[in-house]
């Protein structure tokens, strides 16, 4: 049973300043818990699971020695801050890893500018991990990565992509990336330009790539639209997806 000051102390996680002061993060549902457990338990601090969770998993949490505790479906509901929890949330800390080498002269990656909405960050996390994109790099005012809805929109790929917060001028600065690609509407054609591992630089969704980065760009790409449409824009995560799609296909596929 959860008492209340254990009910105001995990909810007290759904805020940044919180999860900072703590260093910790919450992961919630049977499949993203199952898989940190697999394959990062020791960043798991506690689990809180249903009777259900608990049935299949309690004898796997006790070999791996991680505290937990069985609470209600009421309990679980006024900790997530999901509409339907899925049986189970874990508290987790924060990453401590060093900052990863990543080889743009060999493979490509994204930096995501201001993108604010966290179904979309997380969402672009995941779909870095389905291409074997292994870091996706993020401006200071991108959404931050430990939010809630940024983990569960991860599917888990949180795990595996290593997340780096920088100013887009720094990150080249301190790598050699020769070419810096940028999401905008009057690039080239993706589909015709003979595309090189790089950077991807993809702007925010109401104004697009800053100002300040437009600069740094030296290859500006575009997704075809239909001479018809009355659609504007894509969607950043749905956009990431059609040119990560394409770079994999002309980079990867052989």
């Amino acid at each position: 049973m959860l008492s209340k000051n254990q009910i105001k102390e995990i909810q007290s996680l759904h805020l940044k300043k919180q999860r900072d002061n703590q260093k910790l993060f919450i992961v919630e549902g049977v499949k993203s818990v199952t898989e940190v457990l697999l394959q990062k338990r020791t960043i798991v601090s506690k689990v809180f699971a249903t009777k259900d969770f608990l049935y299949i998993h309690e004898e796997q949490l006790r070999q791996l020695k991680i505290d937990f505790l069985e609470i209600t479906d009421d309990e679980l509901q006024k900790i997530s801050l999901q509409n339907n929890p899925n049986q189970v949330l874990a508290l987790c800390h924060y990453f401590h890893e060093s900052e990863k080498k990543f080889d743009f002269t060999s493979e490509f990656s994204f930096y995501l500018d201001d993108i604010r909405d966290p179904g979309n960050f997380g969402t672009i996390v995941r779909l870095a991990d389905w291409f074997g994109v292994t870091s996706v790099f993020c401006s200071p005012a991108t959404c931050d990565f430990y939010n809630p809805k940024v983990i569960q929109s991860t599917m888990g790929a949180f795990i595996r992509v290593n997340v780096v917060y920088c100013e887009l001028e720094v990150l080249l600065k301190k790598n050699l990336i020769d070419n810096i690609y940028g999401a905008v509407l009057t690039g080239t054609n993706i589909y015709t330009n003979k595309l090189k591992p790089g950077l991807i630089v993809i702007g925010n969704e109401a104004n697009g790539i800053s100002d300040e980065n437009l600069k740094l760009i030296n290859n500006p790409i575009t997704i075809p639209s239909h001479l018809t449409n009355g659609t504007e824009s894509l969607n950043a995560a749905m956009a990431s997806a059609i040119i990560a799609s394409e770079f994999y296909r002309q980079l990867k596929v052989k």
